[in-house]
């Protein structure tokens, strides 16, 4: 079983996203133990152990934003998420951080991220494998150039200390880099079809992503886009660590 933490605190986006991630993950709702950190507490007597990984989706929060800034929900669910990551890196537990999770780990490791620079506009980031990422159980099997979905205010700016370096791109140099031998994390979308960004740009218009008078030229991008590989991280993620 996958433990699936959920950031977005809009219902639609939530189960847009746990549904995107089950079909390219290659998961059924009960190899899952799905919790959405805005509407409920991380149990008391979790056991990471148990659960064969640990996904964590996206949401519209930010690592780097000063505490002031942050939504009363938005600093509950990044503190939920923060505490299981000394756990995680201790035991090098699976660990695949989607988007926000590059986010998590790049802050746990050595407060890395902030919005200096290499942030993206959503559309796509023309991405590359690095010589680490050919060789890598989770990437090998990737196209060795291939475009993926992305979206985001912050970016890690530095590599942390420990960490593999496995895709890069030009707009964004760390789109994604595992630390320990299990513990992953990529700045664009693996779970994100065209769809899916599709319901995103509608739900998130209003949230300074993009000015909302351009929904409609973005949507119509997103379908015109070619965006394939990425999900080949999430389906790789779960044949290599399921348990059983």
């Amino acid at each position: 079983m996958f433990l699936i933490l959920q950031l977005r605190p809009e219902p639609e986006a939530a189960d847009s996203e746990y549904a995107a991630i089950l079909q390219k993950a290659g998961l059924a709702p009960a190899q899952t133990h799905r919790i959405r950190l805005d509407a409920e507490p991380l149990p008391a007597n979790l056991n990471l152990h148990a659960y064969s990984g640990i996904i964590v989706g996206g949401g519209p929060g930010c690592v780097s934003d000063a505490p002031e800034d942050k939504t009363p929900t938005e600093a509950k669910i990044e503190a939920a998420v923060l505490s299981l990551m000394p756990e995680i890196i201790a035991h090098d537990i699976p660990f695949l951080g989607c988007c926000y999770g590059i986010g998590i780990l790049g802050h746990h490791l050595a407060r890395a991220v902030s919005k200096d620079a290499y942030s993206e506009p959503v559309g796509t980031s023309h991405c590359r494998l690095t010589e680490a990422g050919r060789a890598d159980p989770l990437t090998r099997d990737l196209p060795s150039e291939f475009d993926a979905f992305v979206g985001h205010k912050e970016a890690l700016q530095t590599l942390p200390e420990g960490c593999a370096h496995l895709v890069s791109s030009p707009t964004c140099p760390y789109q994604m880099i595992r630390y320990k031998q299990n513990i992953y994390a990529t700045q664009f979308h693996p779970e994100a079809d065209a769809a899916e960004f599709e319901t995103r740009i509608n739900i998130y218009k209003h949230k300074g992503y993009f000015p909302p008078e351009e929904a409609g030229r973005l949507i119509e991008m997103v379908h015109g886009a070619h965006v394939h590989a990425p999900a080949m991280v999430l389906r790789r993620f779960v044949e290599r660590y399921q348990k059983g």
